[in-house]
């Protein structure tokens, strides 16, 4: 008897199968819809339903189709994260810092190619590249090509050099105890009424001419990409070796309060004061290592691809805050840069006045001294440097 009722309800549909289901329950007498649903397994809102069209006499009329469609990543529960893990790797920021978006260079119909070829879709469960479009909006990856961000040039290591920044950031930040930076310096913010970029929103005009400025500061700026947080450090004396390192010196006392890792992975962009070549720089982060007992690891982009560095985007942030201001004082300068929001949070802000000088290297012998201590990753010696904390 079951088996034969459910199998002709089965054969309804809408409002013919309710209704078969609340006559059933209408024989079945007092308390027929709850031995329904036990005995037969119904649902018993949808035979009270049916109850309500057979007493009234109305129809309800089922309309499935305004209810709309789940989005794909309702089926597909890792679709997102894995867009995602395709784009994040080579967008690219905006090269003249007029805002801090992501561009990315690849298109929706290779998106879903990767997905196939990479990832293990199959084709037929994919949404097609108009829909891959909508989710690569809803994850703010813009589609925009920026001349600019062009390379100039391609070295033949740059491959494994990436290859070697993508594992090296993607280990960190997901394991504890390791903390990523992101370090890069800024161009000179001249001090005194000059209009940045021909823009001005103030009541002051700017001047016509970019006569020699009262103050030159320096910025040098620490981002931590996981935690979205930035450090700008300023100078009106040179950016050199010592001012960076001092720099991350002066935050680890933070970092460690607040963390206690073991390694600290740079991000850098080997720079001619940060290059694992500059002997002085080299010096002050191996006794950097020791002094505080832990590993660093340099991780160098490619060269002319430094717009991937995480921190330019943070720059190009602080382009866009202070953009049309006359900075015409240091206090101005420091107050805006404190004022400007990275995914809602303000930056700490340094003004250090200590005088640094230039030219300050290491002999050659006592750079190989340091060579011994240096763990560099075979085929990529210069962009791929360990630092253990063990005493030379």
């Amino acid at each position: 008897m079951k088996t034969f009722l459910n199998t002709n309800r089965d054969r309804l549909k809408g409002a013919d199968r309710r209704q078969f289901m609340a006559q059933f329950v209408q024989l079945l007498g007092h308390g027929g819809q709850l031995r329904a649903e036990h005995e037969l397994g119904w649902d018993r809102k949808t035979i009270a339903k049916g109850m309500k069209e057979v007493t009234s006499g109305i129809t309800c009329v089922d309309n499935y189709s305004s209810r709309g469609k789940k989005p794909a990543e309702a089926h597909l529960l890792n679709l997102l994260t894995d867009i995602e893990s395709i784009i994040a790797p080579i967008c690219q920021t905006d090269p003249t810092f007029r805002t801090p978006d992501l561009y990315s260079p690849i298109t929706p119909k290779e998106v879903r190619r990767r997905l196939i070829e990479d990832m293990g879709y199959c084709p037929d469960s994919l949404p097609t590249d108009r829909t891959i479009r909508k989710k690569m909006d809803e994850l703010n990856f813009k589609r925009k090509k920026v001349t600019k961000s062009k390379p100039l040039k391609k070295i033949p290591e740059t491959d494994d050099i990436f290859t070697n920044v993508h594992h090296m950031n993607m280990v960190s930040d997901v394991s504890d105890g390791v903390i990523r930076l992101s370090i890069d310096t800024k161009a000179n913010v001249k001090v005194g009424p000059f209009s940045r970029g021909g823009y001005n929103r103030c009541n002051v005009a700017g001047c016509d001419h970019d006569f020699a400025p009262d103050v030159v500061l320096k910025p040098f700026g620490i981002h931590l990409p996981c935690l979205d947080e930035n450090y700008i450090y300023f100078t009106e004396s040179h950016v050199t070796a010592d001012f960076m390192v001092d720099a991350i010196a002066d935050l680890f006392v933070t970092i460690k309060d607040r963390f206690d890792p073991h390694t600290i992975v740079i991000n850098a962009d080997n720079g001619p004061e940060n290059s694992s070549s500059r002997t002085q720089f080299v010096n002050r982060i191996v006794n950097f290592a020791q002094t505080n007992q832990i590993d660093v690891d340099l991780v160098y982009y490619p060269p002319y691809h430094s717009k991937y560095n995480p921190i330019e985007r943070v720059w190009g942030a602080l382009e866009r805050h202070w953009q049309g201001e006359i900075l015409d004082s240091v206090d101005k300068v420091l107050g805006l840069c404190r004022t400007m929001t990275w995914n809602g949070n303000n930056p700490a802000v340094k003004l250090v006045n200590k005088v640094y000088e230039t030219g300050v290297k290491l002999t050659k012998k006592a750079m190989n001294e340091l060579e011994k201590v240096l763990i560099r990753k075979p085929g990529i010696e210069k962009w791929a440097v360990s630092i253990p904390c063990f005493d030379c």
